[in-house]
């Protein structure tokens, strides 16, 4: 047995000295013979995620690196990731700089580098490039020069392509010159055709034409593209197959004749002709297709003597014939996912063999290539897809990628702080994921997805996301109109981005101060109430405009915390919650989205108390299964037997009417605290005469200090309830004390049966609140009440802002003045009820007088030449409603002239709003986000809707923040919380406040859940004293706005011409992709704002036409 052994060993030294000799003579004898010499450093000539790859496996291979980099380029990653970095092409255009091949070689030469990788891109296949390394003595890892060329020149590689038997797509033969071939060519095969860069890829200089009228406009943009991207701008054309498989043949070649593939990648999913995500191997091919796919590939390869990495690209059509497209002689953006299919690291195999090694000594043989599972490669980029795609430049405020088991990540400066930059590719990491099948691989690149966090700029995530669900993706096969035909993936899930918008906020706060107007300079208290905070509702239009919240959600988040108790809201009749008519429709779907939402009770007024408007309101309050509370709104004084305008009985023949017209309940509201308590007994029990069984509720105002008096009076005369406010918040132009109410009828049989203490400890956490809105307070200008409102009777509400206001503008010490005119426009309105909006008509026009100093017999005598306020012109028409006993002449007739009168109730002959029109409207400006509610939002003030819609896109959910914070904001270095939602608490510390930069913005720290996050704010302030590039209003149809950053390339029109509808207006490129902005409208052109190499900001005004 051990001679057996002994025999076995000595046979296989002999074979093994063999093997050796024979490997040994056919190393001598081989006609190609290469000899091995090892890279010590290398350049890449490229920018961006791929430099960064390409470094990376020099590293690891032991090998130096060394990066080189334009001036715009400084803050990149890639020249950190390298060795050695030098700056190129010093005062070129970004671009430029890496196409300027001195610079490069020089760089080379100085630095001692042994080989120049070319990336992807900019000079990877120039074969003028590929020559000027070898010339330099710098070894080009990539094909042979000649081989560059030939397979660089479009119509070239078609030509060999045909001698190797490889089918082709009928087109040029050459480059074309000229416009003219274009045509001759269209005129033979038809459209439609495709026009493509003779010296580059990637979706650059290439343009499908399916028509005549666009041949000429899309040869020059092609070519204009081509010449940007490539430095050539030579074109040919070809016949255009429809819906066809973009289908990519991965090989490589060594400097020995070997030629293998690596299989395919399934490229269709594209969009202007780039890539977007790409998979290995492709999904349902047919296996005999494949095998005629890889053998065209491996033999197109051999012809020419292919050395290194490359592709070859094929169309494939319905039918399953192949097309050969062209060869990229470099490595694709894309090939990260055959390397993860077929564990081959491509670019270890490109520095190998460069430095002459084989593929069998690199272990890559045909034989032992496999496919192994599935890969996707979705490329991320700082596009838009919400507006086709348009680039976004500006800062990464926020960056966090998905990771995990099964994911790659290809990424350059995809970083916090990273500056997105205008003049290169978009790309901003490339996401890899793998699985044993497609549905696995798609899995994990949802969930990778799903684990970004980008802010600042705009992604195509939310797109991907969508691309990735579809079961045509998943389950079938996909061809180059995929996104085309699928317009579903553009329903897109918006972006929360709660977080970092309420930093935005509170930076923008910190810097320029609060965004609700503040009447007086008074800081809100620093000290917070100490038991939990009480949830309140706003008046509908100050919750959007002030404190920047959605009403319907405050209101749906009470009725959730208080079930049991009825809600009561005030409308205004016909004028809903609003300030002007609107179609009776309207008022109907209001009251009925109200009900729904929560609330029971609708105290419905009418601010001069015409009953039409009045019955409307209480129709639609009832339709809707609301209680019904028919309010009279209060003036004058019934126990004065001198003032019989608004006598006893006016007000009992009103509640006659709204008892009739089914009231449940009867109110009086008495907004300026005008009720005595001698009045009040004969109102209050003159009704309760009238009407025995209907409840009464009293509401009125304590600015002369009566109102607890009053209160008390109604009580006693039959009053079921009346309205106060807890201590802190009581007394002048506030409702009577709540305190003062319960201890009077303690012990009496109007015992309300409410304990003092209790209310002492609801005063209490209120004075604290108060403190809060400080610069709110009434008391900031106003130290009491004050008797003189049963003169003026100015309205609780108004009184306040009326004083506001005559302090904001310097006539603090003219209010009494103000007060006196007040009453003089009373009197030339006809003595009116005053009520919003008939108190701020007579307000109006008290103010008016006092600015222009006109008495009441200057503005009678002067009627027909004053130019009023429009609020007393509409009033006067009969837009508010008439008002009792009519409208005061001559007055009337003197101020409208020619001006058209309403007739009757002013909404009765509006007609009915169109809800589905309106939503769909809002859905095109807001997103698909829109509920119901917000229909209603629009539909009763639409300007501040839009304007709360802009707030919280901008801003996100302030209505999270504590007031100090909503109205001050953050004190640096403080910390505190603030909860989303149930489970999501952000923990925020203000950390400090930059200086101003040159863009009139200033930097904010924060820290936010442990990170470091930080906000540029423009400082709106400095912005006044700086100039800067007009903005194009969104609500001016004729201000034509850039739709993305970029260059102007061309402008088209010039001031004074006319323009149709459609009509090109000039030509931007951002980020080497050209875009032509088209005119919305036809008109003239007033006014253009920019000239050709004009760099833009998204929205800054390009031109303005005139209809």
């Amino acid at each position: 047995m051990l001679l057996q052994m002994g025999g076995v060993r000595s046979a296989l030294s002999l074979l093994a000295v063999r093997r050796a000799c024979c490997l040994s003579r056919a190393a001598h004898t081989s006609p190609q013979t290469h000899e091995y010499k090892p890279i010590k450093k290398v350049m890449v000539a490229n920018r961006g995620e791929i430099a960064i790859r390409v470094f990376r496996a020099c590293t690891e291979l032991g090998i130096r690196t060394v990066a080189v980099y334009s001036e715009q380029d400084t803050g990149q990653m890639h020249r950190q990731k390298a060795d050695e970095a030098y700056l190129i092409g010093r005062g070129l255009p970004p671009v430029a700089a890496y196409l300027h091949i001195p610079d490069i070689i020089k760089v080379a030469k100085e630095n001692d580098v042994d080989a120049i990788h070319p990336g992807y891109g900019f000079l990877s296949e120039r074969s003028d490039f590929a020559q000027a390394c070898m010339d330099a003595g710098v070894r080009f890892i990539g094909p042979a020069p000649e081989v560059v060329r030939k397979m660089g020149d479009k119509v070239e590689a078609r030509a060999i392509a045909i001698r190797a038997g490889v089918p082709v797509v009928p087109g040029t033969d050459a480059p074309i010159s000229c416009l003219q071939e274009a045509q001759e060519f269209s005129n033979t095969y038809g459209f439609p055709i495709i026009f493509k860069a003779a010296y580059g890829g990637g979706g650059r200089g290439m343009r499908v034409v399916r028509g005549y009228e666009e041949l000429e406009e899309n040869y020059q943009r092609a070519y204009s593209e081509a010449l940007a991207a490539f430095g050539n701008g030579a074109l040919f054309v070809e016949k255009f197959i429809e819906k066809p498989r973009h289908i990519e043949v991965q090989i490589l070649g060594d400097k020995y004749g070997n030629v293998i593939h690596l299989y395919e990648r399934d490229c269709s999913i594209q969009r202007r002709h780039q890539k977007v995500v790409e998979i290995a191997p492709a999904t349902q091919l047919d296996p005999h297709l494949r095998d005629r796919l890889t053998a065209d590939s491996v033999n197109l390869a051999k012809l020419v003597g292919y050395e290194n990495a490359g592709t070859v690209e094929f169309l494939v059509d319905k039918h399953g014939k192949h097309y050969f497209i062209e060869v990229n002689s470099r490595l694709q953006v894309e090939h990260t996912v055959t390397e993860e299919i077929t564990d081959v690291d491509l670019v270890h195999a490109q520095v190998r063999i460069c430095e002459g090694r084989s593929l069998p000594e690199l272990g890559l043989k045909q034989d032992k290539i496999r496919i192994n599972g599935y890969a996707i490669q979705c490329r991320v980029t700082t596009e838009d897809p919400a507006r086709g795609f348009q680039p976004d430049t500006g800062r990464l405020e926020v960056f966090r990628s998905g990771e995990g088991m099964g994911i790659r990540l290809d990424s350059a400066s995809a970083f916090q702080g990273a500056l997105i930059s205008p003049h290169y590719d978009s790309l901003l990491v490339k996401v890899i994921a793998s699985g044993k099948d497609l549905p696995a691989a798609s899995a994990k690149m949802s969930r990778a997805l799903a684990e970004f966090r980008v802010r600042g700029v705009k992604t195509n995530i939310p797109f991907l996301q969508n691309v990735l669900s579809n079961d045509q993706f998943l389950y079938g096969t996909v061809d180059t109109q995929f996104i085309d035909e699928n317009p579903d993936l553009f329903n897109l899930r918006p972006v929360q981005n709660r977080a970092q918008k309420l930093l935005h906020y509170l930076g923008h706060v910190m810097v320029n101060g609060p965004t609700t107007p503040i009447p007086v300079k008074a800081k809100p208290s620093s000290i917070d109430p100490v038991i939990p905070q009480v949830p309140l509702g706003a008046t509908f239009d100050v919750a959007m405009r002030f404190l920047s919240e959605c009403p319907w959600r405050r209101l749906q988040e009470l009725r959730s915390l208080i079930p049991n108790v009825p809600f009561q809201m005030l409308l205004r009749g016909a004028n809903a919650v609003g300030y002007t008519n609107y179609p009776d429709n309207a008022v109907y779907k209001f009251c009925e989205v109200a009900k729904e939402n929560g609330m029971d009770i609708f105290r419905v007024f009418d601010s001069l108390n015409y009953l039409p408007n009045m019955v409307l309101g209480m129709e639609a309050a009832g339709a809707a299964g609301g209680v019904v509370e028919a309010a009279i709104s209060y003036t004058g004084d019934v126990s004065d037997p001198m003032r019989q305008k608004y006598s006893l009985d006016y007000y009992l023949k009103l509640a006659d009417e709204l008892v009739k017209a089914g009231t449940h309940i009867l109110s009086i509201k008495d907004m300026a605290g005008l009720l005595k308590p001698a009045s009040s007994r004969l109102l209050i029990g003159a009704l309760r005469d009238r009407f025995p069984d209907i409840p009464i509720h009293v509401h009125t105002h304590d600015t002369a200090g009566a109102g607890v008096a009053a209160m008390l009076a109604c009580a006693e005369a039959g009053a079921d309830i009346v309205d106060v406010a807890v201590d802190s918040m009581a007394g002048m132009t506030s409702q009577p004390s709540m305190g003062a109410l319960v201890a009077c009828t303690k012990g009496t049989k109007y015992n309300t049966g409410i304990s003092l203490e209790k209310v002492f400890d609801y005063s209490e956490y209120w004075e604290v609140t108060r403190g809060l809105y400080a610069p709110f307070d009434c008391t900031a200008t106003m130290k009491s009440g004050n008797a003189d409102v049963y003169e003026n009777e100015i309205p609780g509400g108004q009184y306040t802002n009326l004083h506001f206001q005559a302090h904001s503008m310097g006539l603090g010490n003219k209010f009494k003045e103000v007060k006196k005119a007040y009453t003089e426009a009373n009197k030339l309105l006809g003595d009116l009820i005053k009520v919003t909006p008939s108190s701020k008509i007579v307000g109006d026009l008290a103010q008016f007088m006092v600015q222009n100093s006109l008495t009441r017999a200057e503005v009678e005598e002067r009627a027909d030449e004053l130019s009023f306020p429009l609020s007393v012109v509409e009033f006067l028409q009969g837009h508010v409603g008439i008002p009792h006993g009519g409208f005061p002449e001559p007055f009337r007739s003197k101020v409208l002239k020619s001006l058209p009168r309403v007739e009757g109730r002013p909404g009765a002959s509006l007609p009915p709003m169109d809800f589905t029109s309106l939503e769909n409207q809002l859905r095109v400006a807001h997103g698909d986000d829109i509920t119901p509610e917000d229909v209603m939002s629009a539909a009763m003030y639409p300007k501040v809707f839009t304007e709360f819609k802009e707030f919280s896109n901008k801003f996100g959910p302030v209505d999270c923040l504590n007031t100090r914070l909503f109205l001050d904001g953050p004190k640096i270095a403080e910390e505190f919380e603030v909860e989303l939602e149930r489970g999501k608490t952000l923990h925020i510390k203000a950390l400090a406040l930059g200086d101003l930069n040159k863009a009139g913005q200033r930097e904010v720290f924060f820290e936010l859940n442990g990170q470091l996050r930080s906000v540029l704010v423009r400082d709106t302030v400095a912005m006044k004293e700086m100039h800067f590039h007009p903005k194009a209003l969104k609500d001016v149809r004729g201000q034509i706005g850039a739709p993305m950053p970029g260059k102007v390339v061309e402008v088209k029109v010039k001031q004074g011409q006319q323009v149709e509808k459609g009509q090109p207006l000039c030509v931007l490129s951002a980020m080497k992709m050209e875009t032509v902005v088209n005119s919305p409208i036809a008109g003239t052109v007033a006014k253009v704002y920019v000239s050709a190499d004009s760099t833009l900001e998204g929205d800054d005004l390009i031109l303005e036409i005139t209809e």
